[in-house]
């Protein structure tokens, strides 16, 4: 970032309405203007302009802290909708989806997915995306990394390489193709701490970050192994993150492979704690709750995904109140046909709400209540997005609409007849769910999009991109499958 850039001073003035990502009554901001220099909010009120100052005039806007998305598998943004997977459970859509094109994938058709789901949450209003990739074998032909970092940055959005791959599979080594094998351990460990010393930056204003992430604590790598790669983390001074009780698979696996909880087996190895957060979460037990909550353990909450797969509701209500910081993650798009922040967040609303509705039973069998449209307001909903991920990420200078934060800020001009009518438009963007238009971005003071445009980006060319790195994915897969 130039200094002329990290310079530019903004005002933003006239807002409908500002929602901070903080809790209870600090949720909404009475303010109308905001000032940013140096990349950071300066001033919050009802501000003049001063000379050489931007001024961005937001009637008519609502203005959130731009989302923090903590759990992604960008390499899917080419596997959306793939129909061998599209109507399987986890388990089967793994082997059908993922897991069948992982292999068909060189440096060209990664960058692509990787630049396709980037632009899909920029244009949500995403400014922070931590993702999970697990696209790793033995003598890899290109650097995943690189790739993932310098799209992330052409783009200006921060970025969190949650470095996934697997030391254990459950086939013989033998008999799976070279994208199928797995790692050996200690080349893991070697590239997590050459990817720390090349990207990691430990502030609490980051865009880059490194985190320690095998693809599954249950089914890719050995207890021992598991408590190593938490010592190795905590030595680096970096995050872990991983998928954990999804389905009831993992409660079975636990069950059956050490005779305890997925939760207590994470425990045992020293995968818990302020520094840990896991995706998904779905099938809990009520003293797994307890203590992840003690704990102070982190959920990627992951609502869309885990609907389209079958896989049940995460009880956020219930994590929160135990003690467990809440954040939202999108999940691959091989899961999730839409991919964004604005999706996920209305999901999230929804969802909490139904799950909570479905435990309700007739005063005649000792029902209490009749639905549960109390389980999540808006405002919790825009606070797990956006401070809440940034908690989990080490970003505390990120996530919130305060004085002496990073200027990391979404202005939505709420134009489509689906937000006409509204009695809060504070609101909108959450309740109506779609796609708002966006006056204006800003990441560390940076302004990333303007007009609901992103900048030197052909959206005629990345479309036409995407449909032959399909095509091609297809191919190959097919080629793959008879050599097999």
């Amino acid at each position: 970032m130039s200094p002329k850039q990290l310079n530019q001073s903004y005002l933003i003035q006239n807002a409908h309405a500002i929602l901070t990502g903080l809790s209870g009554d600090a949720a909404r901001c009475s303010s109308t203007d905001i000032r940013i220099q140096s990349g950071e909010i300066t001033e919050i009120g009802r501000l003049g302009a001063q000379p050489n100052e931007q001024v961005i005039d937001a009637k008519d806007c609502v203005i959130y802290p731009a989302w923090v998305n903590t759990h992604h598998h960008l390499f899917q943004s080419l596997l959306k909708g793939e129909p061998q997977g599209l109507n399987q459970n986890l388990t089967s859509w793994l082997a059908s989806t993922p897991y069948r094109f992982r292999g068909a994938f060189d440096e060209n058709t990664f960058r692509i997915a990787v630049r396709i789901g980037l632009v899909e949450l920029l244009r949500s209003g995403c400014a922070t995306v931590a993702d999970h990739h697990y696209l790793y074998w033995p003598k890899m032909p290109f650097d995943g990394a690189a790739i993932l970092f310098d799209e992330a940055e052409k783009l200006g959005m921060r970025f969190v390489l949650c470095r996934g791959g697997a030391t254990l599979t459950r086939g013989l080594e033998s008999e799976l193709p070279q994208a199928m094998r797995p790692e050996k351990f200690e080349d893991y460990m070697l590239d997590i701490e050459r990817l720390v010393q090349h990207y990691h930056q430990p502030d609490s204003d980051a865009f880059r970050k490194i985190v320690m992430a095998p693809t599954s604590t249950l089914h890719s790598t050995t207890a021992q192994q598991l408590r190593e790669s938490a010592k190795v983390a905590r030595q680096l001074g970096i995050r872990m993150h991983s998928h954990l009780s999804e389905t009831v698979d993992y409660l079975d696996a636990a069950r059956a492979k050490f005779g305890m909880t997925p939760v207590q087996f994470c425990a045992e190895q020293d995968w818990i704690g302020r520094d840990v957060w896991f995706a998904h979460l779905v099938k809990l037990l009520p003293e797994e709750i307890q203590l992840l909550g003690q704990t102070q353990t982190g959920i990627a909450h992951c609502p869309q995904s885990n609907a389209r797969l079958g896989s049940g509701i995460a009880d956020l209500v219930a994590l929160e109140q135990a003690g467990m910081t809440i954040s939202i993650g999108v999940d691959g798009a091989g899961s999730n046909e839409a991919a964004d922040m604005l999706s996920e967040t209305h999901a999230a609303w929804l969802l909490q709400r139904a799950r909570k509705g479905m435990l309700a039973k007739p005063q005649y069998e000792g029902g209490q209540f009749e639905g549960g449209a109390d389980a999540a307001r808006i405002e919790d909903v825009i606070r797990w997005g956006t401070m809440g991920g940034a908690k989990i990420l080490g970003l505390d200078q990120v996530g919130t609409i305060e004085v002496g934060q990073q200027a990391d800020l979404v202005i939505y001009q709420l134009y489509d007849p689906r937000y006409f009518g509204l009695h809060d438009m504070a609101i909108g963007p959450v309740a109506s769910g779609g796609r708002a238009h966006i006056k204006a971005m800003f990441v560390a003071g940076k302004m990333v999009m303007e007009n609901d445009q992103v900048p030197d980006l052909d959206m005629m060319e990345l479309a036409w991109q995407a449909k032959q790195a399909v095509k091609l994915l297809q191919q190959r897969s097919m080629d793959m499958a008879k050599i097999a």
